[in-house]
């Protein structure tokens, strides 16, 4: 029953991407038989250290999407804060549902069964334009960002260039 409300409701969000594009990331499915992993194309967004890039990710839907929230996981190189150096993506809409047990998010912050792709997408293009350097997925990319700005813009702007040339 889950599995199918979530394949129902994965194919409608599918098909509204389709139909009305959104700037800033494209998706589509990695394998036509498979509605639970998508393809995720995000562009760097303007005026960030990661304009002029372009970052695939995967999305990985559990079959008790929406109850349960998604994985997004880059499998382009990227240097962020909020982005474990296996690439997936730490934000808080990503964090299952309910209180967190070390107290840092609130509930409303964490994921809402009302979340689309649309939303999470549009989440982490703003998790690239400000990243939350409080709760890090890696730690050594969140101290450079505070004690090394100049470094950690060099890095970041290398593997954005490398992203456009790999296109």
């Amino acid at each position: 029953m889950a599995t199918e409300h979530a394949t129902l409701l994965l194919n409608k969000q599918l098909k509204e991407l389709t139909k009305h594009p959104v700037e800033g990331f494209s998706a589509g499915l990695v394998d036509d038989n498979n509605i639970f992993e998508w393809e995720i194309m995000i562009m760097g967004p303007r005026d960030t250290l990661y304009e002029g890039g372009f970052f695939r990710a995967i999305m990985t839907f559990p079959p008790e999407y929406p109850l349960l929230p998604p994985k997004l996981c880059f499998t382009t190189d990227i240097y962020h804060p909020n982005v474990y150096p296996n690439g997936e993506v730490c934000i808080s809409i990503l964090h299952p549902p309910g209180e967190d047990k070390y107290g840092y998010e609130q509930a409303s912050e964490r994921w809402l069964p009302v979340h689309t792709v649309e939303t999470i997408l549009i989440s982490v293009i703003s998790m690239l334009s400000s990243p939350n350097d409080e709760s890090p997925a890696n730690i050594e990319a969140a101290k450079e960002w505070r004690n090394d700005y100049s470094s950690y813009k060099k890095k970041v702007q290398r593997l954005t260039r490398r992203t456009a040339e790999d296109m």
